[in-house]
């Protein structure tokens, strides 16, 4: 028998022919398809039926929109000539400083005073500089940017985490709370191209339009004063108090826009966000009845006392964490805006 050489069979096209995968077994394929099958069965029978949760706050105002679009025309601009960050706090590693309301976050990268100075050097001395947390637009107060990508993870990790402890003063419009200190908890999502709105708690976990789901936040109010009543304090620890009254959302907000004999009153408020939601703070003031003053995307006014708000009255006051290279607890406050101020010296 005539015996072909190793060397042709190697270079053969039918021995050049990759080999096909085999196919999976026939009790995965099943189970594959079974999972497939059932995910996208659950999503058209809600969609079929109507079965999506419904949030219990109410949409964005129609006016919102014309009101949105300017301020962020405003903002866009404010943040291109922004050249000076405030610095609160800087190290090797970190700096934290404190952002004014109507910036938009990246605009802090380029005036970091650290940042500013190496830009016309080395720019392999330049630091690798990131945004470990972010505020919105309008809100202003403490955000922290790390110079190298170690310390972005671990700090990242620590804000996504929730082992970051946040304070925020909010100056709100509404109708006055029944209670000094309360928790609220409760669903958090938004459909497709849809607005963030609050949900029922038992909602947590139920798949909303466009495939995203229902997650749970939670608040820590108190309230420091109203209508120029009231003693400004130090953030306290209530995030371990037990006896605090708690809410936990179960259906729609109480609607006080019908009764036209409760007069609207100004209340300053210190949250305690124990979760981090995109506008948890905005949305649960909207749902306990007394929206941020400015806030008009979420409910607040537009104008009080004749003035036009230009900007929601919301402040990240103090952040405390482990020093992500030390270990050591670090504790920073950011300076009052001038909102803040006018309201504590009027109150007594």
């Amino acid at each position: 028998m005539t015996r072909v050489p190793l060397l042709l069979l190697l270079l053969s096209p039918r021995a050049a022919t990759p080999p096909r995968a085999l196919p999976p077994p026939p009790a995965r394929r099943i189970a594959v398809a079974a999972a497939g099958a059932g995910v996208q069965n659950v999503a058209m029978s809600a969609a079929a039926t109507g079965e999506y949760p419904s949030p219990v706050s109410p949409p964005y105002p129609a006016v919102s929109k014309d009101v949105e679009l300017r301020r962020a025309m405003t903002a866009s601009a404010r943040s291109g000539a922004y050249s000076s960050a405030t610095v609160v706090f800087e190290d090797d590693w970190f700096a934290v400083v404190d952002k004014p309301a109507g910036v938009y976050c990246e605009a802090l990268l380029s005036a970091l005073p650290c940042s500013t100075a190496a830009a016309g050097g080395d720019p392999s001395t330049k630091p690798n500089l990131h945004l470990a947390n972010r505020l919105d637009r309008d809100t202003s107060g403490l955000m922290v940017i790390t110079k190298c990508n170690k310390v972005a993870g671990k700090l990242v990790k620590a804000f996504t985490e929730h082992k970051v402890k946040k304070t925020y003063l909010a100056l709100c419009i509404g109708y006055l709370p029944v209670w000094e200190k309360i928790k609220i908890c409760s669903g958090h999502g938004r459909s497709k191209h849809g607005a963030w709105r609050v949900y029922a708690m038992s909602d947590v976990g139920r798949t909303l339009p466009g495939g995203s789901s229902v997650r749970d936040m939670s608040t820590k109010f108190e309230v420091l004063g109203t209508n120029g009543k009231g003693q400004f304090r130090e953030p306290s620890n209530v995030g371990g108090m037990d006896d605090i009254e708690s809410i936990t959302v179960q259906e729609k907000a109480a609607d006080h826009t019908s009764n036209v004999d409760v007069k609207k009153s100004t209340i300053l408020v210190r949250a305690y966000p124990q979760s981090g939601r995109t506008h948890q703070i905005r949305l649960h003031c909207q749902y306990l009845g007394f929206p941020i003053k400015g806030d008009v995307k979420y409910g607040g006014v537009i104008e009080w006392d004749g003035v036009d708000c230009d900007g929601h009255a919301l402040h990240a006051e103090s952040l405390s964490f482990v020093h992500p290279v030390t270990g050591s607890p670090v504790t920073f406050r950011a300076p009052l805006p001038l909102w803040a101020n006018e309201v504590i010296s009027t109150m007594g």
